[in-house]
């Protein structure tokens, strides 16, 4: 369980023993403050010096004073808010403070918004394997937020959202020695309890009933049973007449197959495979806990891949659900695998839109790094400019490929419909048009293989599981009701 264990609440005045963070737009927003002049002098210095906060240690707790940033694009301002409190965060911490009131002077409901977020973001950590973990663990406790335009039905949100991204990094930080295909069933159980979506669970026995081909094949070289996670939120009063689909990469761990990886630098964080589905988990989980009148389903194959006797092999040809059949060149490229299946499956809700997120290709990350999502497929323009949007509001930035119709040439096979690769050209690309031919409805491919996994910090984003796709999904899917 990954509760958030900050509580943050509205009040409408400083609470006594906790630390203060004030948020101004200069030194003269101060004037009703309590600093004293010397106080006030070494802010105003600070600022001249072009610091962007101002650090005042004293018995009774510490002062930090933050200048909002003035840049030329809102989304700039909004992410260096989430910075600064990252870094206050993580000073307060340090000194073992246990509460902070946050008063916002600047007049701006959205930078105190991102700020707060940002706070709550940079207070997760992942200590379930640590024997000195209540040593470890923050001492944080309580954020008090000081602001008349900020609602507690918009703090409640806020806080149900990064409580999803909680849910989702702890997902992607679980080893594979506790978290299995059918142990992540479980999980998803436990948050669809909370959350108040609906979830069904199909066995092997199920999935090869359906002949879920890709799934089943992956899925030949480990002793642990596959799954298929049906998650579904319908609201009586749902804004959409046909639902959208999310579908989430759940390989819970990945060696390659026989196609075996590198262990240095490559299998030693592939754990984290299943950043996708733990996405879409955190999304459909706050989507219905925050009650959005819109209709989603969430789609999760979940198996691992790993390399014994049983093992599919390159060379083989396997019959698809969709009745395709796919001529296996690498086994590490075993994600689209598991993904057509669920693309497929997705057909039967005649889905308005369908987006899929996966940790697929290591030329997505090459090509943009860890800065953004690699984004591709055939749904309208609208749709993109609108998740571009929403990228920039969270900043999860999507950066949009190409999708020719030429791509598809690369995946021609010699003895069936298709391969599975397409060579090292475009492999992002051709990794995205592999997984169209399983469509037949707007769709929108989402390579995270970048941002969800970091091997070093990066601010409020942490090392390790960052969560990446939960905040963007909601923000996408919210604004469709606002529509």
């Amino acid at each position: 369980m990954s509760e958030m264990l900050l509580k943050i609440s509205k009040v409408k005045a400083i609470k006594a023993k906790a630390s203060i963070v004030y948020l101004v737009n200069s030194t003269a927003d101060l004037k009703n403050s309590n600093l004293s002049k010397d106080e006030l002098d070494f802010v105003t210095k600070q600022f001249k010096a072009e610091n962007k906060s101002a650090i005042i240690n004293k018995s009774s707790g510490t002062i930090v004073v933050e200048k909002k940033a003035d840049k030329k694009e809102e989304y700039l301002n909004l992410e260096d808010a989430r910075k600064h409190a990252f870094c206050t965060s993580n000073a307060l911490n340090c000194v073992k403070e246990t509460a902070v009131s946050l008063v916002n002077l600047t007049g701006s409901l959205a930078y105190a918004l991102a700020y707060i977020e940002g706070f709550a973001l940079s207070n997760y950590q992942f200590l379930k394997y640590f024997e000195d973990a209540e040593k470890r663990a923050y001492t944080l406790k309580n954020l008090y937020v000081l602001d008349e335009k900020i609602t507690s039905k918009e703090l409640d949100e806020l806080v149900s959202v990064v409580n999803y991204v909680y849910e989702a990094r702890t997902l992607v930080n679980e080893p594979l020695s506790y978290l299995t295909a059918e142990e992540l069933s479980k999980e998803i159980k436990r948050i669809s309890k909370k959350a108040g979506f609906t979830l069904k669970v199909l066995n092997k026995k199920e999935i090869e009933k359906l002949g879920m081909g890709g799934l089943l094949a992956v899925n030949l070289g480990t002793p642990n049973p596959p799954t298929f996670n049906i998650m579904e939120w319908k609201p009586a009063k749902a804004v959409n007449k046909q639902p959208i689909v999310l579908v989430g990469k759940g390989v819970v761990y990945d060696t390659g197959g026989l196609s075996l990886k590198p262990t240095k630098g490559s299998m030693d964080s592939m754990k984290a495979d299943m950043g996708g589905a733990a996405a879409v988990i955190g999304a459909m989980a706050s989507i219905s806990e925050n009650k959005l009148p819109i209709h989603v389903v969430g789609l999760v194959p979940a198996t691992e891949n790993r390399p014994d006797g049983m093992a599919y092999t390159p060379g083989d040809v396997i019959k698809m659900m969709s009745g395709l059949r796919v001529e296996v060149l690498n086994t590490d490229a075993e994600g689209r695998m598991i993904l057509a299946d669920a693309l497929h499956y997705a057909k039967r809700y005649k889905p308005e839109l369908v987006i899929d997120l996966a940790t697929l290709t290591g030329a997505a990350a090459v090509a943009i790094g860890a800065q953004g999502i690699v984004a591709m497929g055939t749904a309208a323009e609208s749709e993109f400019d609108s998740i571009t949007k929403s990228g920039y509001e969270v900043f999860e930035r999507i950066a949009k490929f190409p999708f020719w119709d030429d791509y598809s040439e690369l995946l021609k096979s010699d003895i069936a419909d298709m391969k599975n690769i397409g060579g090292r050209e475009a492999g992002a690309i051709t990794a995205g048009k592999f997984l169209e031919r399983f469509t037949d409805y707007p769709y929108i491919h989402l390579d995270i293989a970048g941002p969800a996994f970091l091997d070093y910090p990066s601010s409020y984003r942490l090392k390790g599981g960052s969560g990446v796709g939960v905040r963007l999904l909601y923000n996408f899917i919210k604004g469709k009701v606002e529509r």
